[in-house]
């Protein structure tokens, strides 16, 4: 009996100090809090596109717009972690509806301005490229919120994949695709700046989309671009 009793006496105790350490860790549950976040690591835009240093007589036609996305490593340098550097990758295609014309080869191309009383179906270049971004990075964000204010400025360098020109004059069609004329590698500083999931960007191309071969009446073509924007950041 009496082992008995102690035996039980034991079971008991086992069962009730069991018991209070699962009450105590049950009572104590929180919600983990990461505060080794990383933020904005994707990102996709659209853009409006602007052609800067013309050539004379060269005007824009209707609308260019181009789109981005790709990948940014967000790596804190604070604390707080509202300071990063964001290497990344992604890619861009944008497109360039304009009066000067592209005719002849990819191998000899020939430049040249339409006049502005004279009508056309269709002209316009396009090129699609791979980014490799740096961005420097402040955000007022905590590892509890998830809108904030930021203000993202970079640099980049485009490599180009793949370039298309198209001319219609409504008679003939001329389309060129690897002009030996287009840069290889754009370089590239850009802005962005906005709150939650809405945010304006400016970015402007150091270099000419032309190499100094690509001419119109012996002068070189120096044209470049202003690209302005809205760029949606996640994760």
């Amino acid at each position: 009996m009496v082992r008995l009793f102690l035996g039980c006496f034991l079971f008991l105790s086992l069962f009730r100090g069991y018991s209070q350490e699962e009450t105590f860790s049950i009572d104590t549950l929180h919600v983990k809090i990461d505060s080794l976040y990383r933020e904005d690591q994707f990102y996709a835009g659209l853009n409006y596109n602007s052609l800067l240093k013309k050539p004379s007589g060269v005007s824009q036609e209707k609308i260019s717009f181009g789109f981005s996305a790709g990948f940014l490593r967000d790596m804190p340098i604070n604390k707080k972690r509202t300071f990063a550097i964001a290497p990344g990758i992604g890619f861009s295609f944008n497109n360039y509806l304009q009066n000067m014309t592209i005719t002849g080869t990819s191998q000899n191309p020939v430049y040249g301005v339409m006049p502005s009383d004279l009508s056309y179906d269709k002209n316009r270049f396009e090129q699609f490229r791979v980014d490799v971004p740096i961005e420097f990075r402040w955000r007022d964000s905590t590892p509890q919120e998830f809108q904030f204010f930021r203000i993202y400025g970079g640099f980049k360098v485009s490599y180009l994949l793949y370039d298309k020109s198209v001319f219609d004059d409504g008679n003939v069609k001329t389309v060129i695709k690897g002009n030996k004329d287009f840069e290889d590698f754009l370089y590239g500083v850009y802005l962005s700046v906005g709150y939650s999931a809405f945010n304006l960007q400016v970015s402007y191309n150091l270099n000419s989309f032309f190499k100094s071969s690509a001419q119109i009446d012996s002068v070189p073509i120096t044209m470049n671009a202003l690209n302005i924007g809205v760029v949606f950041y996640i994760l």
